[in-house]
């Protein structure tokens, strides 16, 4: 039960404290996400951490001006690799087959599972976190910075810090929902939904004073009822992802 109420407790913290965090811990919250399953052992995360003030900054800025990259106690790039296993195939004397949409979804998936595994390694210390899905906006840029080879690119960054805050649990759609029995029913979907909605508006409200009246179906429309990062395939064909 302790392992499922932390789970549950899961909150992005976005200011944290002037402390640093042990080397030791780091490499064993690391290490504790690269321990996750992995498909078809292909171990297809890598892990870049960047110290550098200067670039750190960069990357803040790149990522829409979340100043808590440069604030954290420490800052991870999460990378999907096949560049990795592409070198091994070829020290065994086989030849990569590149661009396999299939091999590029267990990519993504072994770096989102690692990372999740060492968030949940590192709240159960009192560490907070905060994923950084904005370094996406110029993945060129970052590759850049970060010198990616071929079949790498990167997928989020991540923060690691002693919070210096306290939010509220943000709600999360009812299980009605988004647990299904057998097959996809539908029946009392929007049911739900508006329920959720009226929900999140007092988050909201709560959270910013009565400044923000906003419902997550609104979100939604919001964020699917437009183009989203168009560059992204592009970026992904020319480092050798998704063209089979």
């Amino acid at each position: 039960m302790d392992v499922i109420n932390l789970l549950k407790s899961h909150r992005s913290i976005r200011k944290f404290k002037d402390e640093p965090i042990d080397e030791e811990l780091i490499q064993n919250l690391i290490g504790a996400g690269l321990a996750t399953a992995t498909s078809s052992n292909l171990q297809g995360a890598t892990v870049i951490r960047v110290r550098n003030l200067e670039k750190r900054a960069a990357i803040a800025e790149l990522a829409g001006g979340q100043t808590y990259v440069e604030t954290a106690g420490a800052f991870f790039v999460w990378c999907a690799d096949l560049h990795r296993s592409a070198v091994a195939c070829e020290m065994a004397g086989g030849e990569f087959s590149g661009g396999m949409t299939e091999h590029f979804v267990i990519a993504v998936s072994d770096a989102s599972l690692a990372a999740q595994s060492t968030v949940a390694a590192a709240e159960s210390v009192g560490l907070g976190i905060c994923y950084i899905g904005g370094i996406r906006n110029d993945p060129a840029k970052m590759t850049e910075l970060l010198e990616l080879p071929d079949q790498v690119f990167p997928l989020f960054g991540l923060c690691l810090g002693w919070p210096d805050q306290d939010p509220a649990l943000k709600p999360r759609l009812p299980m009605s929902v988004t647990l299904k029995e057998e097959t996809y029913v539908e029946d009392n979907d929007r049911d739900g939904i508006a329920a959720y909605d009226a929900q999140m508006r007092e988050y909201y409200k709560e959270r910013t004073g009565g400044k923000l009246d906003r419902a997550w179906s609104e979100d939604m429309s919001g964020l699917l009822g437009k183009e989203s990062r168009p560059h992204m395939r592009p970026y992904l064909e020319s480092q050798g992802f998704l063209t089979k």
